[in-house]
């Protein structure tokens, strides 16, 4: 049984490619391709995490929400910051080219080292920045030795 020969042609395989990229290139400018999304009215906390030789400071942007809004607490060694950005209220007459603010639900989890006291935890918001200290525990905190000359 012989088999026949068929020309190879790039055709199909570019024309494949192309609209691939095309597909994810409308994706990518649909929205601010910065912003993270995890679904439909959610969006992630954008979060900077620092670590001192007596605290774990976490500051998160939460612009245009109240602190009253926002919930915090640790549970197993788990920092939990969640809350919710509300819509303004819709305005008749106004057409949107454009709308890159986001609203809906937010919730962001962080693990914490064991070395954190959450008894001694505290959190301040100004300027649309969350800033949560959470002290170490004096036993794992570093100790500075002496040496005597002798």
């Amino acid at each position: 049984m012989a088999r026949e020969l068929k020309k190879w042609s790039l055709l199909p395989t570019i024309s494949s490619f192309q609209n691939e990229m095309n597909r994810m290139l409308d994706g990518f400018f649909d929205g601010n391709p910065l912003d993270i999304t995890m679904e439909s009215g959610t969006w992630l906390l954008p979060v900077d995490f620092v670590e001192t030789a007596d605290k774990i400071i976490v500051k998160a942007e939460v612009p245009g929400i109240e602190p009253k809004e926002i919930d915090i607490s640790i549970h197993d060694n788990i920092l939990l910051i969640k809350g919710e950005k509300k819509d303004e209220k819709e305005e008749k007459g106004k057409n949107f080219y454009r709308m890159e603010r986001r609203y809906g639900s937010f919730s962001r989890s962080i693990d914490l080292p064991a070395s954190v006291d959450i008894n001694k935890v505290t959190a301040e918001c100004k300027n649309g920045i969350l800033e949560i200290s959470i002290q170490k525990k004096e036993e794992v905190k570093p100790k500075q030795i002496t040496i005597k000359a002798g």
